[in-house]
């Protein structure tokens, strides 16, 4: 399973508004520090303020800050939220493709089921505070845009 963009730069966001401290970036500042466009950063700062797990403000004295629903999120939660509830892959077809001749017989959508869940289940107890744990946190605060 690989993670969506989205899933992954949120993830991100939110560890370094953890270790952030009393400072408080701007979706400008952690686009550059995590060397991606802003325009991408802007839309997932959205979501997670959406969400309910970070706060902006704007103008002088603004910046972006981790709420305590944030801080104390489960990791499994999160990746849920971004990643959506979805199979793993689709038997059932769309309007460019056929659905699977297997499907009505078919243990394969089952068993990848069953691994989704497992996956998101050995992230559930994971919290944004574990992940920001040494050495994590102190290298995230030395990460600096590229030149």
């Amino acid at each position: 399973m690989r993670l969506l963009r989205s899933t992954d730069l949120a993830l991100r966001v939110l560890m370094r508004l953890a270790v952030s401290g009393e400072s408080n970036p701007t979706t400008k500042d952690v686009a550059a520090a995590m060397d991606v466009p802003y325009t991408h950063a802007a839309k997932v700062v959205a979501e997670l303020q959406h969400m309910g797990l970070l706060s902006a403000r704007r103008g002088r004295g603004g910046g972006l800050a981790l709420t305590e629903q944030g801080r104390t999120a489960s990791v499994g939660a999160l990746v849920r939220a971004f990643e959506g509830e979805g199979d793993v892959v689709d038997c059932e077809g769309t309007a460019t493709s056929a659905a699977c001749p297997l499907s009505s017989a078919c243990r394969l959508r089952g068993a990848l089921r069953r691994a989704q869940q497992a996956f998101y289940a050995s992230l559930d107890p994971i919290t944004l505070a574990d992940l920001v744990a040494e050495p994590t946190g102190p290298l995230l605060l030395g990460i600096s845009p590229r030149p």
